[in-house]
């Protein structure tokens, strides 16, 4: 007879209810006595695992609880490695920031966007530039307009302290 401790199902002696709603492989569906739904289990060398202790009985199952539990860490796992991790890259202007510049961290951003990374594009105002706060705007949407191919803008420039940032997301390419 095994008998483990699980924080998760009560298995096997665990089980308090006395009568259990039987379900699983190679078993006659039906409401049993706890000990008989017990000795069925063991009959079959598997574990009885309480699987819905709320229902009225509690629906008990037969079953390789080990094995059970390695398939459910297994598909856990594959759902966390499917699940898509975000980056977020910046990108750093000037208020006063030339052509040549631009030019070049717009490439930046070009490849960033096409990596599938989120960018996140601000100007940064030192001293007395917030003055500039007009150019600051200028220069995130002219960027915005010319990266539209790539992103789309997911937050609009908005000031915050000494920086004005915006936020861009990768367009979905189909493959």
């Amino acid at each position: 007879m095994r008998v483990q401790k699980t924080d998760q199902h009560l298995i096997n002696q665990k089980i308090r209810a006395r009568e259990v709603r039987l379900v699983g492989d190679n078993v006659e569906m039906g409401v049993y006595p706890t000990s008989k739904a017990q000795e069925i289990a063991d009959e079959q060398e598997l574990d009885l695992v309480e699987i819905s202790p709320n229902a009225e009985p509690p629906v008990c199952k037969v079953m390789d609880y080990k094995k059970f539990v390695y398939e459910q860490k297994k598909r856990e796992k594959v759902m966390k490695a499917k699940a898509s991790k975000v980056v977020v890259k910046e990108i750093r202007f000037g208020p006063n920031t030339d052509d040549h510049d631009y030019e070049f961290k717009k490439k930046h951003a070009i490849k960033f966007l096409e990596e599938g990374s989120k960018l996140k594009a601000y100007v940064f105002f030192k001293g007395r530039s917030i003055i500039y706060k007009d150019q600051g705007q200028i220069l995130l949407l002219r960027l915005a307009q010319e990266l539209e191919d790539y992103g789309k803008v997911e937050q609009m420039p908005k000031l915050e302290g000494k920086r004005m940032i915006m936020f861009l997301a990768p367009k979905k390419t189909a493959k």
